[in-house]
């Protein structure tokens, strides 16, 4: 079976202009359109949970890294790092979990046995 493709226009519009943007997903099953939206909203709402976090906790948009493999490999470790602040079960925030582990060598070793 081959996948279908789905092509979705978004309008944004704005007191001084409006924005159009076409993207198009694979599927590998038909959905309504309802339920369509349903997933895209819901794949987009993790992915900005994601990134405000990354950038918030982490100041990622303050990272200059441009060349070869380091951007990759720096968000590579962001992740790992954020994986294991919540794999970490105690209570506290995610900025909190990380001057912890700058101060305390005895946290960020049990952090890093999660790996």
């Amino acid at each position: 079976m081959f996948p279908l493709t789905v092509k979705l226009l978004r309008v944004r519009e704005t007191s001084d202009k409006t924005t159009t943007e076409t993207a198009y997903y694979l599927l590998s099953v038909a959905l309504s359109p309802e339920r369509f939206n349903a997933v895209v909203r819901q794949h987009w709402g993790v992915e900005n949970r994601l990134h405000w976090r990354l950038d918030v906790v982490l100041n990622e948009d303050q990272d200059r890294t441009r060349l070869g493999h380091g951007p990759h490999n720096l968000a590579v470790l962001r992740h790992m790092a954020i994986n294991a602040m919540q794999k970490e079960g105690s209570k506290g925030s995610l900025r909190g979990k990380f001057k912890r582990a700058g101060w305390d060598d005895h946290y960020l070793n049990s952090l890093l046995t999660l790996f």
